[in-house]
């Protein structure tokens, strides 16, 4: 028995080695000292790190990362991050689609295969009409731009809607059409900024350090102009 056990340990753990393996790398990780010069420099590319998706799940073309959405799982980036601004533009090929990027996470999944972390969410638009409930569409902004805890992170919401914390008001852009994120993690605090307007926080998070995850959830989703900027 004692043998018997100790073979399906060593399954188990070889098939969760094996499926955290390099992908391909996209974006870029920019130091902060090159940014204090005022030159446009060129970073470090960043590498990522195969969770629980498949291969097939990303194409990268070099300027744009293309997700298909299934099956539903993350990648992760190579290194963990603590205190960082992050720049990611993305856009949704499919009406109501759904994704987003976790930050401070140690990129585990769970059991509906999502990892715990700080999720950012990314939604289409449409995701109000095709989740109509009693009748009753949920408001607009909850679909793109909420910031929440995930896996048993907790947080203080800067806008409450229950645990999570929504946008204050819609600045996204519709199914086809290129949305900017940037997010400032900085102490346990997120600071998320819509195609140029600040909208959304959280703070006190209970998970201050870990991966940047990008997540395929169902639908085709595409990233491009990924850039890292670590602080101290």
């Amino acid at each position: 028995m004692k043998i018997l056990i100790s073979f399906v340990v060593l399954v188990l753990t070889v098939g969760v080695v094996s499926a955290q393996e390099p992908l391909f790398k996209f974006g870029e990780e920019i130091g902060l000292e090159k940014v204090k010069d005022g030159k446009k420099v060129k970073g470090e590319s960043i590498q990522w790190i195969q969770v629980n998706t498949e291969a097939e799940t990303w194409k990268n073309n070099g300027d744009v990362l293309i997700c298909s959405g299934l099956p539903i799982g993350v990648i992760r980036s190579e290194k963990k991050y603590e205190n960082f601004l992050m720049h990611i533009e993305w856009r949704h090929m499919e009406a109501g689609g759904n994704s987003g990027t976790f930050v401070w996470s140690d990129a585990e999944p769970g059991e509906n295969r999502l990892p715990n972390g700080v999720e950012v969410q990314m939604l289409e638009l449409d995701w109000v009409n095709i989740n109509t409930r009693d009748g009753k569409k949920p408001p607009i902004a909850y679909v793109h731009g909420e910031v929440f805890g995930v896996g048993g992170v907790e947080l203080v919401a800067d806008n409450p809607r229950g645990k999570r914390s929504k946008s204050v008001e819609n600045r996204c852009k519709g199914k086809g059409e290129w949305n900017t994120y940037d997010v400032v993690c900085v102490d346990g605090t997120i600071k998320l900024s819509v195609n140029g307007k600040f909208v959304n926080g959280i703070s006190k998070s209970s998970k201050k350090s870990g991966f940047i995850c990008l997540e395929s959830e169902g639908a085709e989703i595409q990233f491009r102009n990924i850039r890292v900027i670590e602080l101290p």
